[in-house]
């Protein structure tokens, strides 16, 4: 039963204005909403975590204004009208920037993006906050995207871009598992340190030094076999241009060109497509909503086996969600950026 006294006040992001360039403080306004008394089989959970991911720029062009804004959460539930998810529990869902949320873990919350709510398993003695990342979407997005978009197989080579992110950095570790030769782009001499000498690729470089072409056959002679796209632009074409014939690539995103005002431009892809026989399939991770607890699960094993290694960038308060969100758009963070309520 129900065992709340007091009116809960829940505050909430909404976009008012389309972004222009970078996202900023004054695209938003945080409103404040007085939640109800809970209705059978609904849950009342509080945020502890907000997931940071670049999608969120690209996304909300798509919507009509003002619009609540979106995002995956780890929320601990604080009231309870459901058998399943008693008090103190906690769960992810898309819940988007708000501080609260009613919400019946029987009917898909209203945010659109086909996620599931999925109850958090015993994590210890990783920090809770990892099921917001390598546990959720973004482990989920590198899982599915290498092993049934890219399908490598050993002895096969691949590249990875965004490659010390939140997405990438995971994607490249499980083509390792896969037994393939990894080799990841990223943005700094620190995160190609960190993607060859923490987490075992055979080869970083950083593309904003690196001449990319020279950079693929020199440890990469015959080719590359599959590409885990996310950032598109120029490093694409230059990528696709040292693919093997009948390569494969998984377009996961399009990061470098989410904060353009005008419309991208680059090279034609097609010519190279076309006379190399890539095959490029781009995809969004709720397509295996229905697999995320195996998947959860999957990954979790690896985690506590030492196969998969992860890193949370977290900053601190629900007023510096924008700045988190510039943040990773600039590409200054490492592994999975949160936000901590």
């Amino acid at each position: 039963m129900s065992s709340r006294n007091v009116k809960i006040r829940a505050k909430k992001y909404v976009l008012t204005k389309y972004y222009n360039g970078e996202p900023k403080e004054s695209d938003f306004e945080i409103v404040e909403e007085e939640l109800g008394e809970l209705k059978e089989n609904e849950i009342l959970v509080q945020a502890l975590y907000y997931s940071i991911d670049p999608y969120m720029r690209a996304h909300m062009h798509l919507h009509k204004l003002p619009l609540d804004m979106i995002g995956r959460q780890l929320a601990e539930v604080i009231d309870s009208r459901h058998d399943a998810y008693p008090i103190g529990c906690y769960v992810v869902d898309s819940f988007g920037w708000r501080t609260h949320t009613i919400t019946n873990p029987n009917i898909p919350y209203p945010k659109g993006d086909g996620l599931p709510l999925v109850r958090v398993p015993d994590v210890s003695p990783h920090p809770l906050s990892i099921s917001l990342g390598i546990l959720d979407a973004p482990g989920n997005t590198a899982h599915f995207g290498i092993t049934e978009i890219c399908e490598p197989k050993a002895g096969e080579t691949i590249v990875i871009t965004g490659a010390a992110g939140a997405v990438g950095s995971h994607a490249g570790q499980i083509a390792k598992i896969l037994g393939c030769k990894v080799i990841g782009f990223a943005g700094s001499a620190k995160k190609c340190e960190y993607l060859v000498n923490e987490l075992g690729f055979d080869h970083a470089f950083n593309y904003k030094t690196a001449d990319i072409i020279e950079a693929l056959k020199s440890v990469a002679p015959n080719g590359v076999d599959c590409y885990f796209d996310n950032v598109g632009g120029e490093l694409s074409y230059k990528i696709m241009r040292q693919m093997k014939s009948n390569g494969r690539v998984a377009v996961c995103g399009s990061i470098s060109t989410y904060n353009n005002v005008e419309p991208a431009k680059g090279s034609v892809l097609q010519p190279i497509i076309a006379y190399k026989q890539l095959t490029l399939k781009g995809f969004l991770v709720y397509r295996w909503a229905d697999r995320f607890e195996d998947c959860m699960n999957t990954t979790l094993k690896w985690v506590n086996e030492g196969k998969l290694k992860y890193k949370e960038e977290v900053y601190y308060g629900f007023e510096n969600m924008v700045k988190a969100l510039n943040s990773i758009l600039r590409g200054e963070n490492i592994g999975k950026a949160i936000v901590k309520a």
